[in-house]
C-alpha cells in the first residue's frame, strides 16, 4: 500500500519466519527534546513495569523469546543481535530509567519496554521509494546509528529496505543514521514488529496505543502502510 508517497510490502520468506509487523506515516509532526507531561507518565509507567520485574524474567517471558527464536532460525547469533525491546528492559533493570533522546522516540521507547515489542521511527526525507521487509542478499548497504560510515549487510537476515538498497533497520536489532529522527523531523515512518509469539490484534492495539499518544504529545496525521492479516 501506498501513503504519502511511501509504499511498504513485506515478502512471503519473511512472512514464513512468522514475522508479524505493523507500519504507518504520521505528517504534521511537533517533535522537541522534552515534554515534563509526558516525563510524568513516563516515570510512572516505568514504576509499573519495573514492579516485581527481575532479570530471570527477560528469559522467561515469550515475546522476547520469540525475537530470539526468529534470530535462530536465519542463523543470527542472539548473543551479538538483542531485540531493541529487549535492549531497552536489560537497561531499564539496570539503571531503573529509559534513555532520553527527543521526545517522539521517547514515546516509542516506553511503549515497547511496555509491550516487549519492537518499535521505531524513521525520518521519512531519509528513504528513497518505498521500504521493503525483506532477506537481504548481502549487496545492501546498511549505516548503523552512531557508526563513522556504513557497511554491506549480511545477507541471509531480514531487514527493512528502501528502494536505494539502503538498510533503515536491520532485524527489530537497529536502526540507521540517514533515517535518524531529531527535532526537525515533521513526517516519520513508524514500524511495530511482532514474531509468532504475538497476535495481530496485541499488534493493532499497540499501534492505536502509539497514534494516540504520538498525537496527544506532538500531534499530527497518521496514515496506515500495513496492517498483520
Amino acid at each position: 500500500m501506498i501513503r504519502n508517497n511511501i509504499s511498504f510490502d513485506v515478502s512471503s520468506e519473511v512472512l514464513a519466519l512468522g514475522i508479524r509487523c505493523a507500519c504507518f506515516v504520521v505528517s504534521g509532526l511537533h517533535n522537541k527534546e522534552y515534554d515534563s507531561v509526558f516525563e510524568t507518565e513516563k516515570n510512572e509507567s516505568i514504576e509499573h513495569i519495573l514492579d516485581g520485574f527481575l532479570p530471570e524474567h527477560l528469559q522467561q517471558d515469550p515475546v522476547l523469546a520469540g525475537f530470539r527464536e526468529l534470530h535462530t532460525a536465519i542463523g543470527t547469533s542472539n548473543r551479538k543481535c538483542i531485540s531493541a525491546s529487549e535492549t531497552l528492559l536489560k537497561g531499564l533493570l539496570r539503571t531503573g530509567t529509559l534513555p532520553r533522546v527527543n521526545l517522539l522516540v521517547d514515546i516509542y521507547n516506553l511503549i515497547s519496554a511496555k509491550t516487549r515489542l519492537s518499535l521505531g521511527a524513521h525520518d521519512t526525507t531519509g528513504i528513497t521509494g518505498g521500504v521493503h521487509l525483506r532477506i537481504t542478499n548481502g549487496t545492501e548497504s546498511f549505516h548503523p546509528l552512531g557508526d563513522i560510515q556504513a557497511k554491506q549487510a549480511k545477507p541471509g537476515e531480514y531487514a527493512y529496505i528502501d528502494d536505494n538498497n539502503d538498510v533503515l533497520c536491520r532485524l527489530e536489532v537497529r536502526q540507521v543514521e540517514k533515517t535518524r529522527i531529531t527535532t526537525d523531523t515533521t513526517q516519520a515512518f513508524f514500524i511495530i514488529q511482532g514474531n509468532s509469539a504475538t497476535s495481530p490484534e496485541y499488534i493493532t492495539s499497540t499501534v492505536q496505543q502509539l497514534i494516540d499518544s504520538i498525537k496527544w504529545y506532538c500531534g499530527g496525521r497518521e496514515s496506515m502502510l500495513y496492517l498483520p492479516g
